[in-house]
């Protein structure tokens, strides 16, 4: 049994490198996924249960087992600490329930624009139903109209203070258990200063993580828990201006509406979704995998060439491609835009030689003679003069990190240079680079700046009945999805489509990288 598996590993180390990609490609379509749905799932689910079951257990094990104190924190935040003499730390806890608890019954206000008033606190809980008024002049109850955007903001925000008041709760209880724990075992429990002290020393790592995982769940969460929920409403412009043309400000839950017209291409929005959403997908998973590779590859290939011994004016060349990292990128994509245009010097240059009588959309920006693969492959071809320089600085770094015992190894076994190349450059270099390939990747999926700033997203594709669509044949999804909700204000179906973006996303970045190298075996070149 040994035997044949020594024996696969050495067939598996001779074969090359582009025959194992192609086998690890065809492992992750035929293994990999459906492993992840079939046991891994799965298994974060009985994980989660259990996690679930077994804190219930030790919440009810610490009441029963606890103090006083402990069993008082259950209801009166620090009513343990206080207990045991924590004074202070006990102030702290129960000023915190204080403050939220005032929040949740005085439903304090904050005023929008036009004066609206939205409350914090329990108010905004039952506004979480979206069923706001409009504008009234009624003497007897004159008020403007509510805001479901803000409505449904400061809804989720409370809901975010409930889970504050949890976490704190929590928190007030495990302290007073420690407390007791410390009496049992002999020790004092920690004083307020002793408790700083811990924080600047042994956890000076949880002092400095907080304020960023603050500013995570205020900025990245909240917005994404926003963005998620308007996908679920009918939140555009189109539904939120009647046929008398006078805008509101409200909108209402809708369920899965959204996501059904998305395969029923019911009106005008489900016809484009339903026409456009796989074309524009394929098109963004195209365009990632071949601006990835090229970049991916040409920057090794260039940092191969520049780091070749003998060669002289390594840091000109260096300096050249710096720049290009250096000058603003859309200052790029712009010069280049304008230099591609109808009337731009290169077609102006093709028509003075004769080579040419018509201008060449190399960009589809014009309305006429557009060729899509023309357009796409410029693109790319744009992209690798961004892109490469990049993944030059860094793979530099790499080479010169290489041991070169293995180098003089091969020499040693008359390996040549080509081989060497496949056997220990290309290796190393993946293996180290696997995470920043998965990140470049999906950085290229939402790649907006280069699409929109060189084609617009163009060529436009139009219906049966000559009306353009919204999406062009070189939009991302990502571009697609401003263009729905700068440019067409329907923000419910572009939420949809950030919900699949991200779905498509995150799974293939979980899976990629938990089967990657880099992940399993990440001790082997330390």
């Amino acid at each position: 049994m040994s035997e044949n598996k020594t024996t696969e590993t050495i067939e598996i180390k001779n074969t090359s490198i582009f025959v194992r990609f192609g086998k690890a490609f065809i492992k992750f379509f035929t293994k990999s996924i459906p492993n992840f749905f079939t046991k891994k799932l799965p298994n974060f689910f009985v994980k989660l249960g259990m996690g679930i079951k077994n804190g219930t257990i030790n919440f009810f094990k610490t009441f029963i087992e606890g103090s006083v104190g402990t069993k008082l924190s259950h209801l009166i935040f620090g009513a343990g600490n206080i207990y045991r003499g924590q004074i202070i730390k006990g102030l702290l806890f129960l000023a915190c329930q204080v403050g939220l608890i005032l929040i949740f019954v005085l439903n304090p206000t904050v005023t929008g624009p036009n004066g609206i008033q939205v409350p914090i606190g329990f108010k905004a809980l039952l506004n979480l139903a979206l069923q706001g008024r409009e504008a009234s002049d009624d003497p007897f109850d004159p008020h403007p109209a509510d805001s479901s955007q803000l409505m449904l903001l400061f809804g989720l925000l409370t809901i975010g203070l409930l889970f504050l008041y949890i976490f704190i709760w929590r928190l007030s209880i495990k302290s007073s258990a420690q407390s007791d724990k410390d009496i049992k075992e002999g020790r004092k429990p920690t004083t307020f200063l002793q408790d700083l002290q811990a924080l600047i020393d042994g956890k000076f790592h949880v002092l400095m993580i907080t304020p960023t995982f603050i500013a995570a769940i205020v900025f990245t969460l909240l917005p994404t828990i926003y963005m998620i929920c308007i996908a679920f409403t009918t939140y555009n412009l189109t539904t939120m201006t009647p046929d008398e043309g006078t805008p509101t400000s409200l909108f209402h839950w809708n369920g899965f509406e959204n996501f059904g017209a998305m395969f029923s291409g019911e009106g005008r929005l489900g016809r484009e979704i339903n026409a456009r959403f796989f074309p524009v997908l394929g098109w963004t998973i195209l365009w990632a995998i071949f601006a990835t590779v090229t970049c991916y590859f040409g920057g090794i290939l260039l940092a191969l060439l520049i780091n070749k011994k003998g060669l002289k004016g390594k840091k000109v060349y260096r300096t050249m491609f710096v720049l290009t990292i250096a000058l603003p990128q859309f200052i790029s994509l712009l010069a280049v835009r304008f230099l591609l245009s109808a009337e731009g010097p290169v077609n102006t240059l093709l028509k003075n030689l004769g080579w040419i009588t018509e201008s060449i959309s190399f960009l589809g920006l014009e309305t006429s003679g557009n060729n899509v693969a023309l357009a796409r492959t410029m693109i790319i071809l744009i992209n690798m003069w961004i892109g490469i320089p990049y993944t030059m600085l860094m793979t530099s770094g790499i080479l010169m990190n290489i041991p070169t015992d293995l180098y003089e190894a091969a020499k040693v076994d008359g390996t040549s240079q080509l081989k060497m190349f496949f056997k220990i450059t290309l290796p190393y270099i993946v293996f180290v680079t696997t995470p920043y390939l998965i990140s470049s990747f999906i950085g290229n999926i939402n790649s907006f700046n280069t699409i929109f700033l060189l084609s617009g997203g163009g060529p436009t594709v139009k219906d049966a009945a000559g009306m353009a669509y919204t999406a062009g044949d070189t939009d991302l999804l990502v571009t697609w999805l401003y263009k729905l909700t700068i440019d067409k204000g329907d923000y419910n179906t572009g939420a949809v489509i950030g919900i699949l973006t991200f779905l498509f996303t995150s799974t293939i970045t979980l899976i990629t990288y938990r089967n990657s190298k880099a992940y399993k075996e990440e001790d082997t070149f330390q």
